[in-house]
């Protein structure tokens, strides 16, 4: 696995070992940067079920101003911290070893909002944790900002009030952006 684009461009990642990560293809996130295009430039960025990093990763190496990872698994954790020291990007990142649901609710209550929000839960639990995140995403999205969700290919979370991008079938995962209406 690699970064596709910018400042780090075919720079290899660091991937935990075992099956209880999926990283997200290095196809499938260069078609989801390119469809996102300029508004990663300078965008705050939240990667919940973080896994390897590499989309949040690939959001800094293409020019997001900082990127918050949120991941609960140990292994996960150390490769993404391995990572953005490698990449040199540990001033442009935080990292929380935490349920993702959990961040996001306390981010909705404190009211923080970020431009690109990226969502890759196991896809086995979307169709569990489809309503909370229905619930919560919209309330942390900015206005103009874009929502990057992943699934299993004849997956969806239905989410209310934003408005679709772009849906794309790559291999086995649906990638769906979203945006404010």
């Amino acid at each position: 696995m690699r970064i596709v684009a910018g400042q780090h461009r075919s720079r290899r990642l660091a991937v935990p070992p075992g099956k209880g990560v999926r990283p997200t293809s290095d196809r499938a996130r260069e078609a989801i940067f390119a469809s996102l295009g300029s508004a990663v430039v300078e965008a705050q960025v939240l990667d919940l079920f973080a896994g390897s990093g590499a989309m949040g990763l690939e959001a800094l190496s293409r020019g997001a101003a900082h990127c918050r990872f949120v991941e609960r698994d140990a292994q996960a954790l150390a490769a993404i911290r391995r990572n953005l020291a490698e990449l040199d990007e540990v001033g442009r990142a935080t990292v929380e070893k935490a349920n993702a649901l959990t961040v996001l609710k306390r981010l909705a209550a404190a009211g923080e909002t970020f431009d690109l929000i990226i969502v890759d839960p196991p896809y086995d639990a979307v169709a569990t944790l489809a309503p909370t995140l229905a619930d919560l995403l919209p309330r942390v999205l900015a206005p103009a900002g874009r929502l990057v969700v992943e699934t299993a290919a004849g997956d969806e979370i239905a989410l209310p009030g934003l408005v679709e991008r772009y849906n794309r079938r790559i291999a086995a995962a649906r990638i769906v952006i979203l945006g404010a209406a």
